[in-house]
């Protein structure tokens, strides 16, 4: 793709960026808005290519950028870049802006268009400050986010190159129509017609689990009794929504919870061939309540018999069960998962770890371990020491 654009001549040139995955109305109406307001003369999209702050869920950038050149098509005053995707590695807007500049007239006026919630995050940008020397920015303004110290000061320090744009709303979201894709929910009046022929001509954002990941389905469907395998698979739907929230990979989050449970029906014979296979031991707890035991020797039986060698997703098997301090996303991913899937019977708090999993996962983690341990203690069961540390740490996100 050729990525260099003749710029000669133009006086204000906009830049509108984003990953565009995929672009929507909302991108095209901030746009003209801004062209209109502030006199622009051209408006360029550029697709990024290997964003620094995102990698999760994105699609090919070949695959953005031929839905944000067919959503601009019918607009003569709209043009497209692939500077971002050519570019090999991360995509910086500083490194962008100084090629964008090295295609204008030596006295042309850029205008960067951007939104309060991702303005608010500029000094995680590379060389923040110098960004100003290449570029006004032109702040759309959305509800609900406010520019916060550091912004402000910027606004004190760079006044004369902060704008700010209030325009109307229009509540479209790229992972909203991701969603809906995903959940097979209409997307019309949300992006061109033509992006969503797209979209659909490419089976773009449809992510069939169930028979990507059949195998494994199927083999874990062979060693566990139905109501298991239903609670594993639903775990697995769950996770997946987790990590679709959190921006955490899907991928590993629907493996994980497959095969969390994939040691739960093992008799204690077994157990115990595993751990001397693979040099383990169980600690107090575990040898007097085996049935703890399924998560960490699970750790063993994904390895070795289903060939899943990803240390996070293992882990998230491992510690799915008893949790631990300071999780990584993804083991948190499953914990909850495990604890809040639909099938669950009923009990009067997970009304709240359901909604507490969606709202704020380290207050979700604190509510359900504090719930499981006394749950627990309840029955008279030996508490994990890895439980007890767990709570320790996220109690400090009980409200």
């Amino acid at each position: 793709m050729n990525s260099e654009l003749n710029l000669k001549g133009y006086k204000k040139i906009g830049i509108m960026g984003g990953t565009f995955n995929p672009i929507h109305y909302a991108h095209l109406a901030s746009a003209q808005f801004v062209k209109d307001k502030f006199n622009i003369e051209k408006i360029i999209f550029i697709p990024t290519g290997k964003p620094p702050h995102k990698n999760n869920n994105i699609v090919e950038k070949e695959h953005r950028y031929m839905m944000s050149q067919l959503a601009i098509a019918d607009n003569k005053d709209f043009l497209i870049s692939s500077i971002e995707i050519n570019r090999d590695g991360f995509t910086y807007t500083i490194d962008t802006l100084k090629q964008i500049k090295s295609f204008c007239d030596e006295n042309v006026k850029l205008y960067f268009i951007t939104g309060i919630d991702t303005i608010n995050q500029i000094f995680n940008w590379k060389e923040p400050e110098k960004l100003f020397e290449y570029t006004n920015f032109v702040i759309t303004e959305r509800p609900g986010y406010i520019i916060d110290n550091k912004i402000s000061n910027l606004d004190n320090k760079f006044k004369e190159k902060i704008f700010f744009c209030e325009m109307p709303q229009l509540e479209i979201s790229s992972t909203d129509i991701r969603n809906r894709i995903e959940n097979d929910k209409p997307i019309k009046y949300l992006t061109t017609d033509n992006v969503i022929n797209y979209i659909y001509k490419n089976n773009l954002y449809k992510k069939d689990y169930i028979t990507k990941y059949n195998s494994y389905i199927q083999k874990i469907k062979l060693v566990l009794p139905e109501k298991r395998f239903n609670h594993s698979l639903e775990v697995a739907k769950e996770a997946k929504k987790l990590a679709n929230k959190y921006n955490e990979n899907e991928d590993k989050a629907f493996l994980a919870g497959i095969l969390h449970d994939c040691a739960k029906c093992f008799d204690l014979e077994t157990i115990k061939k595993i751990c001397n296979e693979n040099n383990y031991k169980l600690d107090e707890v575990t040898q007097k309540q085996p049935d703890l035991a399924h998560s960490f020797i699970g750790y063993f039986v994904a390895k070795n018999d289903y060939n899943i060698n990803d240390e996070k997703i293992l882990n998230s098997i491992k510690y799915h069960t008893t949790g631990k301090e300071n999780m990584t996303l993804l083991e948190k991913i499953i914990y909850i998962a495990d604890y809040i899937e639909p099938t669950r019977n009923y009990f009067p708090e997970i009304d709240m770890a359901r909604y507490l999993a969606y709202k704020n996962i380290d207050e979700a983690m604190a509510f359900i371990l504090k719930q499981t341990i006394q749950f627990n203690q309840n029955k008279n069961r030996l508490i994990h020491h890895l439980s007890k540390q767990a709570y320790e740490y996220y109690k400090r996100w009980e409200k």
